[in-house]
């Protein structure tokens, strides 16, 4: 079972949370929302390190289903991901000497770059998406997979021939009309204009 598309909503809110308490500690100055702020800055980091590990165990799982373009958005998808994690683990270490040796400006420079990763994050959850419906299509294979074996059950249930090769020809529209009503959402070419293009 993969983790990554759970942990990664975890991974999406949890810095905007952070980068709010953030931001009220600049305004409040308070001892408390610097503890809280800085706690959910860890927490926010551990979230976004969780995901990295998640997707990278996920990896390998897709690689295979994906196009040239989505292998190639992948690899890029799991660097961007290295980078964050890296990013918002000293982000964390930054917020949390801050509150600790209570300097001020280390909590300024924490949020600015907290504020940067986190838009960050919204452009990698964007990447993954694209992964997810755009190239790889295990979202259409699984789809794909469902309309056979529902017809493959009709036809069994059929003793006329003709009705048999209805049923698959049915399951062929059904998903046609799949690839089609998702290339259709998310923006993609028709597999003849993408050749067309190339």
């Amino acid at each position: 079972m993969m983790l990554h598309p759970a942990t990664a909503h975890f991974a999406m809110v949890l810095p905007v949370v952070a980068t709010v308490f953030s931001l009220i500690y600049l305004v409040t100055k308070s001892e408390g929302m610097s503890k809280i702020s800085s706690r959910t800055t860890l927490v926010a980091a551990l979230a976004v390190i969780g995901v990295w590990y998640t997707g990278s165990q996920a990896g390998p799982l897709i690689y295979d289903y994906l196009s040239a373009a989505g292998k190639h958005e992948l690899i890029e998808h799991k660097t961007l991901g290295l980078y964050l994690a890296i990013a918002f683990g000293i982000i964390a270490l930054l917020k949390i000497a801050g509150c600790k040796l209570k300097i001020f400006a280390l909590e300024v420079l924490a949020t600015i770059l907290l504020l940067g990763a986190t838009g960050t994050v919204f452009l990698q959850g964007k990447h993954g998406g694209e992964l997810v419906y755009n190239y790889g299509m295990p979202f259409k294979s699984y789809m794909i997979q469902d309309t056979l074996k529902e017809a493959v059950a009709s036809a069994e249930d059929e003793d006329d021939c003709d009705a048999k090769v209805e049923a698959y020809e049915d399951a062929m529209d059904d998903i046609q009309t799949i690839s089609e009503d998702v290339d259709t959402i998310y923006g993609n070419k028709p597999a003849e204009e993408a050749e067309e293009d190339e």
